[in-house]
């Protein structure tokens, strides 16, 4: 069973339903039920026409639960017809999916929720967690974006900004989660900007590239996480980099900054430096200056606390994550940072081993607690 190809053929056959009259909540549910009878057909009997195959159980079962639903009976008329099983399109509606979830009805938080569960293939927890909300309050969040597209005809799709919005977590989940999505966002991106002219739909595309040039160095050959300032630069994907400036360059010289163009202006400057002890700290401080006047983001303010104290040494640096709630995610993680900077060794190896303990995910736990073994053993 080829969960991957399940995966990636998902957003087509919703696109499909919802193209033949099919609300969304009851052809999300069709497609999932299509998708479990694959998962139990398929090993003994996989089809000629994966996409085919699951368009035609998945209109089967929109079919039978219209049916049985007294108080839908008056859509019958218009899906009475079930279309002949054969060759589904071809063509990929991943991204006016995207734009279709992205629905004027919704609040744009709403929206990027529904998006990145039914389509990005994210899980309620990893959106909490982009969000910093609660499991369950994001769980509400998306029944009920759930239950007010039930109700509309999608005739009106949303706009750019939620679009970028869904795709930039998307992004992130992929880099830096448990579920590779980067390059699926990148693709995605790349298609928008086809088709869109617009500084901040280059200036993501610009900050996913400069970003994934850098993936092969974030982990070592034991799937340890490799922090930036150690990470081999001569396995940087230079090409990437080229590509990723000149978009951002060009974006920037339209004089309309978004927060998109100012992540890459940093992204850029970390690329350009041949050696961490080279990067230009003050100018990074700079643009996280910019990106927290256009975002007011308190992770923003978390990265530039961390910039500050690399370009006026660790106590400034300590002195802005002061000014920041300590419980924002990675906060424990930056004040170790800083504190092993300014040579208090026993505090920084206590507050790694706490940010280990809060971690995301397991190669950030296991290098948190290598990183407080390593002081402990220096002291």
């Amino acid at each position: 069973m080829n969960e991957v190809l399940l995966r990636n053929l998902t957003p087509s056959v919703l696109a499909i339903l919802v193209r033949r009259g099919a609300d969304f909540a009851a052809a999300e549910d069709a497609v999932q039920d299509a998708l479990v009878e694959a998962v139990r057909v398929w090993p003994a009997d996989p089809p000629r026409d994966p996409k085919g195959w699951l368009v035609t159980v998945a209109w089967r079962r929109f079919l039978d639960t219209v049916r049985a639903d007294a108080a839908r009976r008056r859509r019958e008329d218009l899906v009475n017809e079930e279309p002949a099983p054969g060759p589904a399109p071809a063509a990929d509606d991943t991204l006016r999916l995207y734009f279709l979830c992205a629905h004027p009805s919704l609040t744009p938080s709403s929206a990027v929720a529904l998006t990145l569960r039914a389509v990005g293939g994210l899980t309620t927890r990893q959106i909490a967690r982009a969000y910093l909300v609660p499991e369950a309050t994001m769980a509400q969040r998306i029944s009920r974006a759930k239950r007010t597209v039930s109700r509309l005809r999608f005739d009106q799709p949303g706009d750019v900004a939620t679009v970028l919005r869904v795709l930039y977590l998307v992004f992130n989940e992929g880099y830096s989660g448990d579920v590779d999505l980067a390059a699926e966002a990148i693709r995605l991106t790349r298609q928008l900007a086809a088709v869109i002219d617009h500084p901040e739909v280059a200036g993501l595309l610009a900050l996913m590239l400069l970003h994934h040039a850098r993936r092969a160095a974030r982990t070592a050959p034991d799937g340890s996480l490799v922090p930036l300032a150690e990470q081999d630069r001569g396995r940087w994907d230079t090409a990437s980099i080229a590509e990723g400036v000149a978009i951002l360059q060009a974006a920037l010289a339209r004089d309309r900054l978004g927060e998109f163009q100012a992540q890459a202006a940093i992204a850029a400057l970390h690329a350009d430096a041949p050696t961490a002890e080279e990067t230009d700290w003050v100018q990074i401080v700079e643009w996280y200056d910019e990106l927290a006047h256009l975002t007011d983001s308190p992770i923003v303010r978390l990265n530039r606390a961390v910039a500050v104290g690399e370009a006026d040494g660790p106590r400034a640096g300590l002195a802005a994550l002061a000014a920041l709630d300590d419980s924002l995610p990675r906060h424990t993680a930056v004040a170790a940072y800083l504190h092993e900077r300014d040579g208090d060794l026993a505090t920084a190896a206590r507050l790694y081993a706490e940010a280990a303990q809060k971690a995301p995910n397991l190669a950030e736990r296991d290098h948190l607690t290598r990183q407080a073994a390593r002081l402990n053993a220096r002291r």
